[in-house]
C-alpha cells in the first residue's frame, strides 16, 4: 500500500509524527483483509470484530513532507483467536527502512468477549499474496 506524506502527517520538526505510522498500519490491515475478499464492515456485521491487543514499532529513519511510502504488510503469526500483522513502511524509490511494527489483533464478539477464528478465514489470512483485480 502507497501512502504520500502530505504536510498535515509531519510534526514540528518537518518528519512524520511518529503516531501516524500506527494510522498508517491500520489502513494496511485494512487493505490487507479487503484484497483477500475479508470486508472489515461486513465482519463486524456478523459478530467479529478485531481488537488491537498489542503493537511494536521501530523507528529507523525520518519520513518527511513530500515523501511517498510503501507499506508492506503480511500475517507472521496465527493462534485460535488471534493473529499478528508484520509491517515494514519502506521510502518509495530509495526502498530505505522508515519503519519496522507489528500488530497483534484478537478476534471478538464486539462486546469485548475473545472468540475463535472460523477455519475460512484462517484459510484466507494463511493464503498469503492477495488476488489479482
Amino acid at each position: 500500500m502507497e501512502v504520500r506524506i502530505y504536510y498535515e502527517d509531519t510534526d514540528c520538526g518537518g518528519m512524520v509524527y511518529y503516531g501516524n505510522y500506527l494510522k498508517y498500519f491500520e489502513r494496511a490491515r485494512t487493505q490487507y483483509l479487503e484484497e483477500r475478499g475479508l470486508s472489515v464492515a461486513g465482519l463486524m456485521k456478523e459478530g467479529t470484530v478485531f481488537v488491537v491487543v498489542h503493537a511494536e514499532v521501530d523507528y529507523r529513519s525520518p519520513a518527511r513532507y513530500g515523501d511517498r511510502l510503501i507499506v508492506e504488510t503480511v500475517v507472521s503469526d496465527m493462534t485460535a483467536a488471534s493473529f499478528t500483522f508484520s509491517h515494514v513502511i519502506r521510502e518509495r524509490e530509495s526502498r530505505r527502512v522508515v519503519v519496522e511494527g507489528l500488530a497483534r489483533l484478537a478476534a471478538t464478539d464486539g462486546n469485548g468477549k475473545v472468540k475463535r477464528l472460523d477455519k475460512a478465514m484462517v484459510a484466507v489470512l494463511q493464503s498469503g499474496p492477495a488476488r489479482s483485480h
